[in-house]
Formats: C-alpha cells, sequence, structure tokens
C-alpha cells in the first residue's frame, strides 16, 4: 500500500522526524509539502503583507495575486522542495522534487475570482492566481514509484488555460492520495482534531460513521477546516484512509499509521 505524506508548511512543523521516517516506511511514499510559513516570510522581506481571506464556508486560504504568485513559484517548489530533496537524500532516500506543473501532474480549471468574507459581508475578489485539481497523473508518479524514487510535491499546479496558479497543498496531497488508491498521513503542528480545539485531551481518534463525520466537521477550526474538507476529498477519490497528526513526533508517519492521531476512514463519508 502507498502512503501519501503531507508535511505541513506552517513555523511550528519540524520536518526532520518526518523525513527520517519516510526512510524507515517499508512501504512507497509520496511526499507532499507546504510552504505558507517560506511565502511569508519572503513577502515580508519584500515589505509585502502576506494575506489570507475566508470563504462563505469558513474555509482559511491564501488571496494570490500575481506578485504573490511569484514569489509562491519561488518559494515552494525552489527552496522548500529542494531543502526536503536534500534531507532525504540525507538519510539515504532517492528523493526526487517535483511541482504539480512537472510532467502536468495537478492539473484543472483556474479560479480568476473567489468569494470571500469582508466585515461580515460576502464579496466577489478578482485577480486571484488559483486553481481547482481534477487530474492528477497518477502514471508519473507510479513510474518513479516503480524504480525506487520518492517523489516530493508540492504546488503550484497547471491551470487548464497553460499558467501556474496556487493550490491548497493539503488538497494536492487528497487528489494524489485519491488517484493512487493510497493511505494519506496529514502531519500538522498539533496531534489531530480536537473536539474542544484548546483541549489536545479532546482528540478525535476515529471518525467511522456519518454521525462521527458530522461531530468531526463541527469540531474543525481555523486552518483545520481546510484538512477536514482534504480528507473527504481524499476518501471520495478513493483514498483508502486519512489520518491527520502531529508532525513533531518522534516518529510520525509510523506513528499515525500505527494509531496515534485522528483517523478518517471511507464509511464515515458515503
Amino acid at each position: 500500500m502507498t502512503v501519501v505524506v503531507k508535511i505541513g508548511g506552517a513555523r511550528a512543523v519540524n520536518p526532520a522526524g518526518a523525513l527520517a521516517d519516510v526512510a524507515a516506511l517499508e512501504a512507497d511514499c509520496v511526499v507532499v509539502h507546504g510552504g505558507s510559513t517560506a511565502v511569508d516570510d519572503t513577502l515580508e522581506a519584500m515589505g509585502e503583507e502576506p494575506e489570507y481571506v475566508e470563504t462563505p464556508d469558513g474555509v482559511v486560504g491564501r488571496f494570490t495575486d500575481e506578485a504573490t504568485m511569484d514569489v509562491f513559484k519561488m518559494s515552494l517548489p525552489g527552496l522548500v522542495n529542494t531543502d526536503l530533496v536534500t534531507g532525504l537524500q540525507e538519510v539515504g532516500v532517492d528523493a526526487v522534487g517535483l511541482s504539480g506543473v512537472d510532467g502536468g501532474l495537478l492539473t484543472g480549471p483556474r479560479k480568476s475570482a473567489v468569494r470571500v468574507i469582508e466585515n461580515g459581508k460576502r464579496k466577489i475578489r478578482r485577480g486571484d492566481h488559483s486553481g481547482s485539481i481534477d487530474a492528477v497523473n497518477a502514471d508519473l508518479l507510479e513510474t518513479l514509484l516503480a524504480t525506487g524514487y520518492t517523489p516530493v510535491v508540492s504546488p503550484p499546479m497547471l491551470a487548464d488555460d497553460g499558467v501556474a496558479v496556487n493550490t491548497d497543498a493539503d488538497r494536492a496531497a487528497a487528489a494524489i492520495a485519491g488517484a493512487l488508491g493510497a493511505r494519506l498521513v496529514v502531519l500538522t503542528d498539533v496531534e489531530g482534531v480536537y473536539a474542544d480545539p484548546d483541549d489536545p485531551a479532546t482528540r478525535i481518534d476515529a471518525v467511522e460513521t456519518p454521525a462521527d463525520y458530522e461531530t468531526l466537521k463541527t469540531a474543525a477550526e481555523g486552518f483545520m477546516t481546510r484538512k477536514v474538507m482534504a480528507a473527504t476529498e481524499a476518501l471520495e477519490a478513493g483514498a483508502s484512509e486519512v489520518i491527520i497528526a502531529s508532525a513533531n513526533a518522534e516518529t510520525p508517519i509510523t506513528g499515525a499509521l500505527d494509531g496515534d492521531g485522528t483517523h478518517v476512514y471511507p464509511e464515515a463519508v458515503q
């Protein structure tokens, strides 16, 4: 069974344990990563303010104008991807860095405008450079895996108008896991989804029924809302299981596969 591991890009996430754990896995692995911190740091160094918006569904995401898109391309497939590939090579993993543009790996329609909530009102923001993935070149990933390589994938994706655009890394990982029928491990800066977002003792361990799933959706807030959405998309697309767990555990991937974190199963979203 292939494992897709999404390594979060938040400042509180240390990827070192996950990279060492990839080397210990006895399964094919695809690594997907974000890089929100790297993008924000670069923007701030340039004197620009990162901009995040909230959709009417309560999902918080980046608004990516043309200038931000240029920084995005420099930071993710450049800096962050190269650092992760280097780290994997250091622990003996033959890693290959890819963006969603390479080989048409991640493709779909572009969203030039997004609906947002500003000051309690619904508005349409134009000039966004983002897209929604509707196809994954699974053959490319399977070819690399079959020849002993570990793909390390980052946004951007390739839009249907031939332009590189931003896409959410959690949802990119979900699309890849669905296309490969894989187990998806989403590593973040908390130990799973908490029924009370402020209390780690209330972690939801298993989501096996539609009722459990409703509880999960109710509990998710802020950026966790996007991870639950990605879990849903992954399972609906064919992933066998989604686990949301801490990237900062000693063995974050094997620990998650062995029971740590919040486990979401296909039966819950059917």
